[in-house]
């Protein structure tokens, strides 16, 4: 049975819109997907009809806020295929990221070293270097290959008996490159390094499995997965998770509190303090549940499918560069467009209602290895069409002219 695009994007109100008087062709997913109506009628209906702050109240609305926001922690543990108890609610996978370093820094001490790639985003980088600057850890990379893939010969030079932490992408979010995770884990886990997996693109575009990966910790964002902002998870071994210490401090996370000492609750809620993002939990949970009910071998043939067609007609155009050409890829066309800046070939798309990224995607380290200070990005998610892959071609065809 054929994928049935047309179904999909008729649950997507903004996809009906007009930018400049053109049909709206979204290609910013891999920043940012767009909402079903599924998601958006959830958080209304939440807000509207039975909305109250969970775990602490014991009246009707408490009681079916703290339902919905716990199914939610169920939907996530089901798509991952993890236990409850090892499911995180954070505000994003930054957050989630920031838990993980800080409570691994902890144990470490200085000239201790931690594993990372050159293909990570900031967010996987960043936070490792604090532990750099604050106690001396040294930070060791990965180099990534011309066509875009991890040298793993590289990498098993690196695990020495000094690395404690091995952290890396599942999908990159500038190349689409699609590294081995598993077998990452398992090099890692045989030097005795604890491992951390940036799944944010991955999540979207294949089924994960957090056991058959192995992973210590996983971490995802719900606004790429067709959810709302300031939403991610962190997925932990629950033995990990057990000898974390608490990230932030407040209500929720401690089991006593008295004038002279502290107690703390078990994982996940150790690591929830406060009042957590319960709209946004709820909206994510209903997206993973809109997401249960599409073939999603069919959304990623369809996606490869668009990527294909685009690289086969910009095939040959020796004015364009590509960024990551690895087997496997995900349905990501990184590029750079001679003579131009990326951010001039952006707004110029936008005259014609394509949107694309341009910058650094934040990911600095990857631009200056592929020797470029910026580039743009067509991201492919389950909505696009083949006509609007045709829009951007065409319409990236006439940017250049600008620039001849």
């Amino acid at each position: 049975m054929a994928f049935d695009v047309a179904q999909i994007r008729s649950q997507f109100p903004i996809l009906s819109r007009q930018v400049n008087g053109k049909p709206l062709v979204y290609l910013d997913s891999a920043a940012s997907a767009q909402k079903p109506r599924a998601v958006i009628d959830a958080m209304v209906q939440a807000m509207e009809t039975s909305y109250s702050n969970v775990h602490r109240g014991l009246h009707t609305l408490a009681n079916e806020t703290t339902e919905a926001y716990e199914q939610a922690r169920k939907s996530v543990a089901a798509l991952i295929g993890a236990d409850i108890g090892e499911v995180v609610f954070t505000k994003g996978a930054t957050e989630a990221i920031n838990l993980v370093a800080a409570g691994l820094g902890a144990s470490l001490q200085a000239g201790d070293e931690i594993v990372l790639t050159e293909m990570e985003h900031h967010a996987n980088i960043v936070p490792w270097h604090f532990l750099r600057e604050r106690k001396g850890i040294i930070l060791r990379f990965v180099p990534v290959t011309d066509d875009g893939r991890l040298d793993l010969e590289q990498f098993r030079a690196l695990l020495t008996p000094k690395v404690k932490v091995v952290a890396l992408t599942h999908m990159s979010n500038v190349l689409g490159t699609v590294n081995p995770v598993a077998e990452i884990v398992r090099l890692a886990h045989e030097a005795g390094a604890v491992t951390l997996v940036d799944g944010c693109q991955a999540i979207v575009h294949q089924p994960v499995d957090v056991k058959a990966l192995d992973a210590d910790f996983y971490v995802f964002s719900g606004h790429k997965l067709y959810g709302p902002t300031g939403i991610g998870i962190l997925y932990g071994k629950a033995a990990r998770l057990a000898e974390l210490p608490p990230y932030q401090g407040g209500g929720e996370m401690i089991g006593s509190v008295s004038l002279e000492a502290i107690t703390y609750a078990d994982p996940p809620h150790r690591f929830e303090a406060g009042t957590p993002p319960i709209l946004e939990a709820i909206g994510l949970g209903a997206a993973i549940e809109w997401l249960n009910g599409v073939d999603r071998a069919a959304a990623a043939a369809h996606e490869a499918a668009l990527y294909a067609h685009v690289t086969e007609r910009l095939a040959g155009a020796n004015w364009l560069r590509v960024l990551g050409e690895a087997p496997g890829k995900g349905a990501i066309l990184s590029f750079t467009v001679e003579g131009a800046h990326a951010h001039d070939v952006a707004q110029i798309l936008d005259r014609y209602g394509v949107a694309v990224r341009a910058g650094t995607h934040c990911a600095e380290p990857l631009m200056r290895r592929f020797g470029v200070t910026s580039s743009a990005r067509a991201s492919f998610a389950l909505y696009n069409t083949h006509d609007e892959a045709e829009a951007f071609v065409d319409a990236l065809t006439r940017t250049q002219a600008f620039f001849a």
